[in-house]
């Protein structure tokens, strides 16, 4: 499973996700299903995009988490 710290992020910086929308230029909905964790695919322009803003790499926004079967 893909885990999502976008949220933290956001939350460390006391941004709203209109803010983040307004920043990156992203679409609202892409900000918000990331932010909750149920996107099912992320175009890299938009991880891009939230890399800058965030000035974090990759691995600081996204992270692998092994599921246990």
């Amino acid at each position: 499973m893909i885990r999502c710290h976008l949220a933290r992020l956001m939350g460390e910086r006391k941004m709203k996700i209109v803010d983040v929308a307004r920043e990156t230029g992203l679409n609202r909905n892409t900000v918000t299903l990331l932010y909750r964790e149920t996107a099912q695919r992320i175009d890299l322009e938009a991880l891009e995009k939230l890399c800058q803003l965030f000035d974090c790499e990759v691995g600081e926004l996204l992270e692998y988490v092994p599921e246990n079967s």
